[in-house]
This record gives structure tokens, C-alpha cells and sequence, in this order.
């Protein structure tokens, strides 16, 4: 039982999600969607997951641009 509960944890240390993983998201979906893969009656909650996972990924690189240039200007 104990093997158990420490395979458990080394799996859950491991499960990771990264802004890169979620770009590749965004792109997985704009490839499906040009070739058709979503029927009609699908788009619209596509296209709101969409939305907000492209929204997000704008507000994370503009908060690391915030980042860099604070950064540089502490560094200058």
C-alpha cells in the first residue's frame, strides 16, 4: 500500500501545465478548425474556449513584458 501512495505522489508532482503547452493548445485548435474537424453546432463553445485561452495567453506575455522591463530598468 505504501508503493501505492508514493507512485500517487511522484504522478502528481509530475502533472504540469505550461504557458507553452497552452499556446500549443491554441494552435491544435486554429489547425482543427481549418480543416473542418468541429461540426457547426460545436463552434460557438469552441470558439469561447478559444477566446478565453487566447485572452489569457496575451494578459501572461504582457504581464512578462511588464516583467522584463522592470527587470532591465532595475538592472540599468
Amino acid at each position: 500500500m505504501s508503493e501505492t501512495n508514493n507512485n500517487q505522489q511522484e504522478q502528481d508532482q509530475s502533472i504540469e501545465l505550461t504557458v507553452n503547452d497552452l499556446n500549443a493548445l491554441k494552435q491544435i485548435i486554429d489547425v482543427a478548425s481549418s480543416r473542418g474537424s468541429f461540426k457547426p453546432n460545436e463552434m460557438t463553445s469552441v470558439g469561447t474556449v478559444y477566446t478565453k485561452l487566447d485572452n489569457f495567453l496575451k494578459a501572461v506575455a504582457a504581464q512578462q513584458q511588464v516583467q522584463s522591463a522592470a527587470t532591465e530598468d532595475s538592472n540599468a
